[in-house]
């Protein structure tokens, strides 16, 4: 069995590609665990516009540097020995008493409750160093935090809200051209002990000639099962890989490009896709299950995610069940560039992008 690559103040044991593992040390806890209290008292909410636009600033100052250190190095690493996917253990201590009860779905949030854990997100996005967005395509904007949360009337979609079915690995929006480049999943409640499933490009051996039709533009990239999916898409067509013919990144969604019934590929487009996706479900890691306070950072151009089907609000102790609070992430998104993706932006809001579909805006903005 292939093991994780741990990084801790004492030794650096690396095997095979999989995700970086760091493990907090209980001093770097409390550092950050300060730090927020300070950022909520001084600027109120993680969405305050000063305290985003000077996050790269302050990540540097709070951050204990060993944090610094790796999550710079992981945001600039393209190799083939760069999983593309940074695990912290631990970073935070998760207040589940004033949490409360999880709700029924998303809408149903309170988000006053998640502001102290949107200040520990936003820094480490501004210490790759990359600046949280937020899209219209998801939730109409919404917030730069989205919670995750089991709802019973959506629990077999392909969707975040999902649980009783496998979520397929995916990167996130792979249907717009100005996707997010980083992801981070901080996790605030686990209690069903749900594997994370994450796979990578660099996983596979080689990409070599065999995959490089999936560099070609001719693949139906349709929206997310939660969107409305127009017609105009069918004469939309891009690559899966792209970039770096030997070391590429990826706009993957299988459950979109390969397993919707509405979406019917091109022989051709087909038949590379099913090659691919043989090897690549081959791939996919879930050995590893997050606890409260964990958090996943994932390089959105190398890295797609997924998570294992569950019993929401279901937990297994010794053979036996027991009813828990369901599951809570948060998702932040980020980007490196504001400039790249500008007139994809509202005009008075640049961390606000309006992307519809493969570069084509929504109408109504």
């Amino acid at each position: 069995m292939n093991s994780i690559e741990i990084l801790d103040d004492i030794s650096i044991t690396k095997t095979k590609l999989l995700p970086i593992v760091l493990e907090i040390t209980s001093q770097e806890r409390k550092m950050i665990q300060d730090a927020i209290e300070h950022l909520q008292r001084k600027y109120g909410s993680y969405e305050n516009r000063d305290f985003i636009t000077h996050v790269h600033q302050l990540a540097s100052y709070f951050l204990p540097d060993r944090i610094l250190h790796i999550t710079a190095d992981f945001a600039s690493d393209f190799s083939k020995n760069q999983y593309g996917a940074l695990i912290f253990k631990g970073l935070i201590d998760i207040d589940q008493e004033s949490i409360g009860s999880t709700p029924p779905n998303w809408q149903s949030a309170d988000y006053s409750k998640f502001n102290l854990y949107g200040f520990a997100c936003a820094l480490i996005h501004g210490a790759l160093p990359s600046k949280p967005v937020q899209y219209y395509s998801q939730r109409k904007g919404g917030g730069l935090i989205h919670a995750i949360i089991p709802d019973e009337k959506m629990c077999e979609t392909q969707t975040g809200s999902g649980s009783s079915t496998d979520l397929y690995v995916h990167t996130e929006d792979a249907f717009l051209k100005h996707q997010a480049d980083f992801l981070s999943f901080m996790y605030v409640r686990n209690e069903e002990q749900v594997p994370s499933t994450l796979y990578s490009i660099r996983s596979h051996e080689s990409i070599g000639e065999r995959y490089r039709p999936l560099f070609e533009r001719i693949y139906k990239i349709p929206k997310d099962a939660n969107l409305e999916t127009g017609t105009s898409e069918e004469d939309t067509l891009d690559s899966i890989l792209y970039g770096n013919y030997e070391l590429p990144f990826m706009r993957f969604d299988a459950a979109e490009q390969l397993f919707n019934p509405s979406i019917k590929q091109s022989d051709e487009a087909q038949h590379h896709l099913s090659e691919f996706w043989e090897e690549a479900r081959n791939l996919i890691y879930s050995d590893f299950t997050p606890q409260a306070g964990d958090v996943i950072v994932v390089n959105n151009h190398l890295c797609a995610h997924g998570r294992s089907a569950f019993r929401a609000g279901i937990k297994n102790i010794d053979g036996m069940e027991y009813p828990c609070e369901r599951r809570i992430m948060l998702r932040m998104m980020s980007k490196v560039s504001l400039i790249d993706m500008r007139a994809h932006t509202l005009t008075d809001d640049p961390f606000f992008i309006i992307e519809e579909h493969l570069g084509k805006n929504f109408k109504h903005f």
